[in-house]
């Protein structure tokens, strides 16, 4: 039994792998079903796209290492986790014009299951007094490539690993590193993260990530739940006041309707772990999201019920802060300090849950987590967390 690792990219070796494949066949003893996969996409806004596809036997994870790390979308069978984006991805970042004076270039790219959110800022577009853009919207992470690709096959724990290193940094300004191992186990149909930002400059730099993770249909429908151990809860703006009654219930894709942007802090258990759960309307499928809440302590529901060739998803959002200005959310001292070499880490779970036995299950467990804390709902935005 070993671990057994490949590099795929490695700018410091000018090494990168056109085309790579590995599979079962290579490493007798771990099942006959696995494989990972890398190629390069061409055409259209594609053009470029290094994506990284493994198979556990059971699930398929596309990783987009050009899109620092996100996953573009999970199969099993016929059936996509993910959603309907109405750009046609996955897009290269020299496509996406993060610094439009809109602030809001962030969203040509924007496609993927799982984007994070971050490094500098995670946020709404923030401006300075004289209207230049200072931070664009959710930041620059999403689209600054990996420069370093290792995929790692562990044949004791029966686990694939695809862990990648990106660097959102400048001269004269902060340098943070992400590294981040993305992990799925044979025959599983859950997969998970495990990132660590390094400050890997020679002074005091600060940092935000929220874990952007989207959901479409089949499992997001009319009548589709949220369920979450709630501690507090307030709409973002008006718009989202509306809505403050049926803020865990999907309706249906509507023209011309607005997003709606509720902010909670969650209920955990004593480790700090908690859990959220998306289920479709007779709860025979669905999707749980597990973190904990001392290493991301805010979470943002993202309820965008447009129509469906307008991008009809939902937002399941834990993050280190709420998604406003950076400006903002720095005088609300929700921003996360690194001194010189100083790190911060989190980890998140995705489970793709395919029978009801199952989403009654943790929808049972995320019961026991809420246990007898009373959920506070405001029905109008709350100071100090909406600008």
């Amino acid at each position: 039994m070993a671990t057994h690792t490949w590099t795929l990219t490695d700018t410091t070796q000018a090494l990168d792998c056109d085309t790579f494949e590995i599979s079962a066949r290579e490493i007798p003893g771990t099942g006959d079903r696995w494989s990972v996969v890398k190629q390069t996409l061409h055409g259209g806004l594609c053009e470029g796209v290094d994506t990284v596809e493994i198979n556990n036997g059971r699930m398929q994870l596309v990783i987009l290492p050009t899109r620092g790390m996100g996953v573009w979308q999970a199969r099993i069978d016929d059936g996509v986790l993910g959603w309907r984006s109405p750009v046609r991805g996955p897009v290269h970042p020299a496509f996406v014009p993060i610094f439009d004076p809109s602030g809001l270039g962030w969203l040509e790219g924007f496609d993927e299951l799982v984007v994070r959110c971050g490094l500098g800022s995670n946020g709404a577009p923030d401006f300075d007094a004289s209207g230049r853009l200072s931070y664009p919207l959710h930041g620059r992470i999403a689209n600054r490539p990996a420069w370093k690709v290792d995929v790692i096959i562990d044949d004791s724990s029966g686990t694939l690993t695809v862990r990648g290193v990106v660097d959102e940094s400048r001269i004269h300004f902060q340098k943070l590193r992400l590294v981040t191992a993305i992990t799925t186990s044979l025959d599983s149909t859950s997969f998970a993260w495990h990132d660590t930002v390094e400050n890997i400059g020679g002074k005091a730099a600060e940092m935000q990530m929220l874990y952007h993770i989207n959901v479409g249909e089949p499992i997001l429908t009319p009548g589709s739940k949220l369920v979450a151990p709630v501690a507090s809860m307030a709409p973002r703006d008006s718009v989202a006041m509306e809505g403050v009654a049926s803020w865990n219930i999907l309706g249906p894709p509507e023209p011309n309707s607005i997003e709606q942007v509720f902010f909670f802090q969650l209920a955990a258990n004593n480790d700090g772990q908690t859990q959220v759960l998306l289920m479709n309307p007779r709860k025979e499928t669905g999707t749980a999201v597990r973190f904990n809440v001392r290493e991301l302590p805010y979470f943002t529901l993202w309820k965008n019920q447009v129509a469906k060739a307008d991008g009809y998803v939902i937002g399941i959002e834990p993050a280190t802060n709420f998604p406003n200005p950076r400006s903002f959310e720095s005088q609300q001292n929700r921003v996360i300090q690194l001194a010189a070499g100083a790190t911060w880490s989190a980890d998140v779970e995705i489970d793709w849950l395919l029978d009801s036995a199952k989403v009654a299950q943790l929808e049972g467990a995320i019961q026991s987590i809420q246990g007898a804390t009373q959920p506070a709902i405001h029905h109008k935005p709350q100071a100090g967390w909406s600008q």
